[in-house]
Formats: structure tokens, sequence, C-alpha cells
């Protein structure tokens, strides 16, 4: 048995010395010390007698984490991570034209690091940015994900100082928090390099302002960049549509088809189609169709597939990297992660095979 007098005692006493000398479990002393009632009270008064003698001083960092975990189990503990959407419908960038990171790709990621995902729509039922800092605090919630959806950007008008933050894409260009996204650039290059292997000479790409700038421009400095070795005869301007709502961008879609006149065009999966079939064109006899936002439920074209899951997956891992090292706030060098999308080619494409 130690005792204070033998060699290996030393000032810093632990639980586990403590229960040695009793001869008792150090789950026994730590609820001693607690002063729990299912230890008996001779015990207990035996423990904190021999506490005082060995000069035993709890570490206060290890108290809180005990705390917390003796918390977990009377109470189940949530650690939430909130996503921010935006509910603007005036700005018609809510509807199935548009593609945004799932609430589901999310939490799938979340679940991994032990966290559950709430979502919040600001500008619905009156939820501004002030109320949403408010509710956020309140709740004990440390870390978002941003995904801006509005031209209006009220998202960019949170305080994200006590926050660990994330957003997708380069909309909300202030404040600059760290950030995923796919990269368009090699997007349409890609889609590119795959058309001309396939026979197609002229590249057509029309989309509306909102999705060029939440790319950072990828979408027209790609093109631009695959242009440059093309002939000049070859070289389709790209359509910017004038609206957000597709069907308002018929007559220039038009317009600029007869103009120029691609044998493939790179577009959203409404609408467009059917102004093909207006102007009297096949697909893909007559001209090639590739959706610019492809997902699983479009398998009747080819597109560029922007892999939304991996960018949930990479924003969950840097929300969990920065609560691992309390980071919070705008960063001062925000990090940016860019994910490669994905050819897949589909029956709306000739010459495949």
């Amino acid at each position: 048995m130690l005792t204070m007098s033998d060699p290996d005692f030393t000032s810093t006493t632990t639980l586990h010395d403590l229960a040695k000398v009793a001869g008792v479990s150090v789950m026994t002393v730590s609820r001693a010390l607690r002063g729990e009632p299912r230890v008996a009270p001779e015990t207990r008064r035996r423990l904190l007698a021999l506490a005082e003698e060995m000069g035993y001083t709890p570490d206060p960092d290890l108290a809180r984490l005990m705390h917390r975990v003796r918390s977990r189990k009377k109470v189940k503990f949530r650690a939430v991570i909130a996503v921010i959407r935006e509910w603007v419908p005036e700005d018609n960038l809510l509807g199935p034209s548009y593609q945004y990171v799932s609430l589901e790709a999310i939490r799938d990621r979340a679940r991994g690091h032990g966290y559950e995902v709430e979502e919040f729509w600001l500008g619905r039922n009156g939820l501004t940015p002030r109320k949403l800092e408010s509710i956020l605090q309140a709740r004990g919630i440390e870390a978002v994900i941003v995904s801006p959806q509005s031209n209006r950007l009220l998202c960019a008008e949170v305080d994200y100082t006590p926050f660990a933050s994330v957003a997708f894409g380069y909309a909300m260009r202030e404040p600059a928090l760290h950030m995923c996204a796919g990269n368009m650039t090699l997007g349409i290059q890609t889609a590119a390099e795959e058309l001309r292997s396939l026979g197609y000479r002229r590249i057509g790409v029309a989309v509306t302002s909102w999705i060029i700038n939440r790319s950072q421009f990828g979408y027209s400095g790609g093109l631009f960049h695959f242009q440059q070795s093309l002939p000049e005869g070859d070289r389709v301007p790209i359509l910017h549509l004038p609206h957000n709502r597709i069907e308002r961008g018929q007559d220039s879609f038009s317009s600029w088809m007869r103009e120029h006149n691609p044998d493939v065009l790179i577009s959203f999966d409404t609408h467009v189609p059917d102004w093909l079939k207006h102007l009297g064109r096949r697909i893909p006899e007559d001209t090639g169709f590739v959706v610019h936002d492809w997902t699983s439920s479009m398998s009747g074209y080819a597109g560029i597939y922007q892999r939304r899951n991996h960018l949930a997956a990479a924003a969950v891992d840097l929300i969990a990297t920065q609560l691992s090292q309390n980071e919070r706030g705008v960063p001062q060098v925000p990090r940016q992660i860019m994910i490669p999308p994905q050819w897949v080619p589909g029956p709306s494409i000739r010459n495949q095979g």
C-alpha cells in the first residue's frame, strides 16, 4: 500500500492513487468525492479524509469533461450543424431548374462525425439574419453551412463571428468563408473535349447569369479557354439567358440558335429541350444536348455531374476540423475545396460507343 512516506508517492495525486491506497475502485472514489448517495457514509468520510491527507486536487479540465460525459448519459446530447438556406421566391432561384446540395447528403456525412443537421430558411416566416443569430446562439449551435439561393444574399448579412462556417459555391463573396464548390471550369472543358471527340464542332452553352456568377465564371472561362484551340468559325458565344425564370428566355434562345447554329448544346434540362423541339430540332439527330448540372434523375440526357455528395462531405469535414481546432469567425485566409465534376454519357448525344 502506498503511503505519503513511500518514494513512489508524489504531490500530484490522482483518483487512481486514492483508490489504490484505500483498496477500492476508482469509481467508488469518484462517487464519494462527488457526494453521491450510493456510497456508504462511513466510506465517504474515510475517502474524503484520505484525499485531504494525500493532497488530492481535482483537475478542472478533466472535471468539466467528465461532467459533459455524465450529462450525455442523463440527457441525449445534440451537437447540431445548421444549414442556412434562403427563401426569396421573387428571385426565381428555388424552382426545379436549379440544383443545390441536398440536406440528406449533408446529414449522411454529419452522422459520421456525430452531428445532427437542421435547416433554417432566411426570409421564410419572418426569419431575419438577426433572429437566426439569436436562435443559433440560444440553442448552443456552433457550426453553420451556408447555401446561397438568392440574388439578395440574405446569408451575407449574418454575423459569423461565433460560428465555425463553410459556404457552398462562390455566390457569397463577402464575408469570405471557407468554401466548397464544383470545378466548373474543368467541367466545361471536359464536356467540350468529350463532345469534340464525338464529332461535334460547334458547342454552345446557354445558362443564366446566376449560374455563371455562382461558378465564379467557370462556365464562361472554361468555354473561352477551350475555344482558343478551335478555328474561329467553330466558336459559339455563350448565351446569358436574360432572367432566372428560364421560361422567359425562349425568344433570346431562339434568336441565338438561328444566328450561331450550334450542333450541340450545354444547358438546362427544363424548358430548353422543348424549345429545341419548337425550332424543329431533334435530339440527338439534329442537335446534341447536355445538361449543365446533371443528376441521377436525368438519365435520359448526357450531362456534367457535380458530385454534390462529395461537396457535402467536404463541407462537413471542414466544419469538424474548425470545431476540433476551436476556430470561429471569418477566416483570415479562407480554404477553398473544389470537387472535379464527372462527364456522364447519355442518349441525348450521338456517335456514342
